[in-house]
């Protein structure tokens, strides 16, 4: 099937993950949970989101990774997004817009950026340690080239668009939230970053605002949960437990800029292209034991409620949220996380803050795989006053406090600043807040 794994590879599996059972925000969090909506309400919806699921992936299956949204950047940049597109990323979680930026533009920005990280190679860090690939360098040229490019903005806020909040106090103008840059030489094996979903783990339980975004799921109707209604998401603290794997800004998508080409076993990137059920069923996971017979795994209803325990799989409080067969079987992960279609240098691909995803554990291919982190961040009250000191931090030569860096980029070779900003990137740069 296009997009599938061919292999499954040696990502974690979290089934028998016991290390929260005794922590104390997780058992006050669980028990909360449970007094607030019920054990009645927590079993309907199990039930109905293992039932939803069964559907789901079997036409994730059926249609391998055709059934990723893919869109021209031309075509959207004109006339926006078409409603039959929006209806498939609403679905979906996902998007990959092709032609972004100038493919020859990008690839002269490639050797730019490559060279950038060379010459400062004994300053910045790099992770893995072993086999470094993910550079935390925030403030570069190049990443500012392709931030500011009003095509890249007029992105951003198209994507921030499909989001709906009637509050009246956030808008879709984008804002700009620094993040890295990976360069990935091929054969370079990469098992760092299994199906996992950013944006907080505990946090999502733990809480009130947050949990209160999925509250249509606790209250027994997972049907009814709305995965872009910003109104009360735009008030959320999904880093309430502090740690460089946690972004405090909300990130309507998240997002790469492919620098060079990719393709599935070549550094590309794997989602899971449902949101809604997907989320639904994580949250819920925790509160259900799985029956002691295998052959019972996939029936939702010989799973048992779980009152006492407190085992939430794949969750630390300090790391993203991370999926496995073992520990969310309904997922049928093995079948349905998909490789994106192939990538080529000015393509993006954006998928929903609550999608779970993967990196490629592969890159077999015979160049670097290349892509620059950037968000599509909507302006509301919370992001405005992170983005205002992240501004206040890199005029200072301070990398983002998200990130914990220590690194003074000013001080790096071929540093050039915000001089050459025009006044609509600036605006999204924060110069304005």
């Amino acid at each position: 099937m296009p997009g599938q794994l061919h292999k499954w590879p040696a990502w974690p599996e979290y089934s028998t993950d016991n290390a929260t059972s005794q922590d104390q925000d997780f058992i006050n969090t669980k028990k909360t949970i449970i007094e607030e909506f019920g054990q009645e309400n927590l079993q309907k919806a199990w039930i109905r989101v293992c039932t939803d699921l069964s559907s789901v992936t079997d036409e994730i299956v059926k249609r391998g990774n055709e059934i990723i949204p893919v869109c021209f950047s031309d075509q959207i940049l004109e006339n926006g997004f078409l409603p039959d597109d929006q209806e498939r990323i609403k679905k979906t979680g996902c998007v990959i817009v092709r032609g972004a930026l100038p493919q020859a533009e990008v690839q002269t920005l490639y050797a730019e950026v490559h060279q950038y990280i060379a010459d400062n190679r004994n300053t910045i860090s790099a992770w893995p340690s072993e086999t470094p690939s993910m550079y935390e360098i925030y403030d570069s040229p190049v990443q500012n080239t392709i931030r500011s490019h009003p095509r890249h903005l007029k992105l951003q806020k198209l994507l921030n668009a499909l989001w709906h909040d009637e509050s009246g106090e956030t808008s879709s103008d984008p804002l700009v939230y620094y993040d890295g840059v990976r360069d990935r030489p091929p054969k370079q094996v990469f098992l760092g970053l299994g199906p996992h979903i950013d944006a907080g783990s505990l946090s999502r339980w733990a809480a009130p605002t947050y949990r209160k975004v999925y509250e249509a799921v606790f209250s027994g109707h997972p049907e009814t949960h709305d995965a872009w209604n910003l109104e009360v998401r735009k008030d959320a603290v999904q880093d309430l437990f502090k740690a460089p794997s946690h972004s405090s800004v909300f990130r309507a998508f998240q997002g790469w800029t492919a620098l060079t080409s990719s393709r599935a076993r070549e550094g590309s990137i794997l989602l899971y292209p449902n949101v809604a059920a997907t989320i639904g069923y994580m949250l819920l996971r925790p509160f259900f034991n799985p029956p002691e017979d295998e052959a019972d795994i996939m029936d939702a209803s010989k799973w048992t409620f779980d009152e006492n325990g407190c085992v939430f799989p794949g969750t630390k409080k300090d790391e993203s949220q991370f999926l496995s067969r073992s520990s969310h079987p309904h997922l049928r992960l093995e079948e349905c996380m998909m490789h994106v279609p192939d990538i080529q240098p000015g393509d993006t691909v954006w998928w929903h803050s609550d999608l779970c995803h993967a990196v490629d554990p592969e890159h077999e291919g015979t160049e670097n795989a290349s892509v620059v982190f950037i968000a599509a961040v909507p302006t509301t009250p919370m992001t405005k006053v992170y983005i205002k000191q992240q501004l206040a931090d890199t005029l200072a030569g301070l990398q983002p406090s998200d990130t914990q860096g220590k690194v003074n980029e000013r001080l790096l070779k071929g540093y050039r600043g915000h001089e050459h900003l025009s006044e609509e990137a600036r605006r999204a740069f924060g110069y304005y807040l």
